[in-house]
């Protein structure tokens, strides 16, 4: 089979800026569509990222406490949010948190007791890649609770939210939403990539088959911790490019910080990528 016009090194080495490469893949009669959506998502994120850089200086120098957490099913696009918003932050007021399981001793404390230590200090940002609530999906759907620490979570966590809430914390919860289909799909990728096939754990490979089972934990964890001090935001995350995107201008657009009337970008979300969970009649898990 004869192979179409390909991109040279000499062409790369040649081009200086999205608009050269545009008019060089034109030249070569080269699909543009996939690289100018590329060139518009990285330039979008660029802009937005600017205003992520804002919002941290202001956050510190205000002695702001915010956590943002990342929630959803395996292959959501977690890991890849997170990473879009911290990529320029500065490390010393923004920490990421990924907790492993809990240890023996862990195990013996209350609950929440490990997270605690982990929100943040005034002045700081941290991003939670999962939180307390992986004992209110993942833990009773693979068996890693009993009922009662399942029920009693539900009653304590909007206690312990609005404790966060009535001193000062900010809590942004988001859940990320993927389809059964474009969830598979990501799996057999992750699997045929020798550099993402760490991120394919057994507990990713029982995803499939307990959908409905992650389904109905879900819809109960959102019945029983949506609040208005504390509310959850879903995300439609099958194109995981315009998710990041939405999620970012989401948190930009909960603070009044300085400089945000000089944004060269639009910071409210779409509302048809993300919604809180009341309007979230179509979400697609």
């Amino acid at each position: 089979m004869k192979e179409g016009p390909k991109l040279t090194i000499s062409d790369f080495q040649s081009i200086k800026s999205n608009e050269e490469l545009i008019e060089v893949v034109k030249k070569k009669g080269i699909s543009i569509e996939k690289v100018e959506s590329k060139i518009k998502y990285e330039n979008e994120l660029k802009l937005l990222q600017v205003e992520l850089v804002k919002l941290q200086q202001w956050i510190a120098k205000n002695n702001k406490r915010v956590a943002v957490i990342f929630e959803g099913r395996d292959a959501a696009g977690k890991g890849g949010s997170i990473r879009r918003f911290t990529e320029h932050l500065n490390p010393r007021t923004m920490r990421l948190v990924a907790l492993n399981k809990p240890t023996e001793v862990e195990k013996g404390q209350w609950y929440f007791q490990r997270y605690i230590k982990e929100l943040p200090n005034p002045g700081e940002i941290v991003f939670f890649d999962r939180s307390w609530y992986n004992r209110a999906v993942v833990e009773p759907v693979m068996g890693f609770c009993t009922e009662n620490q399942y029920k009693k979570f539900l009653v304590q966590v909007p206690e312990f939210e609005h404790m966060l809430y009535e001193d000062g914390v900010v809590i942004i919860k988001f859940w990320l939403s993927i389809s059964k289909t474009e969830q598979l799909r990501r799996f057999n990728a992750r699997n045929n990539d020798p550099l993402k096939r760490w991120k394919f754990s057994p507990v990713d490979k029982k995803g499939q088959e307990l959908w409905d089972k992650y389904t109905f934990y879900k819809d109960e964890m959102f019945s029983k911790t949506h609040t208005t001090y504390s509310p959850w935001i879903a995300v439609k995350t099958n194109d995981k490019k315009k998710a990041r995107i939405e999620c970012i201008r989401h948190v930009l657009s909960q603070f009044n910080y300085e400089g945000k009337e000089e944004s060269k970008t639009i910071l409210n979300p779409d509302p048809n990528v993300v919604m809180r969970y009341y309007r979230s009649v179509n979400h697609l898990d």
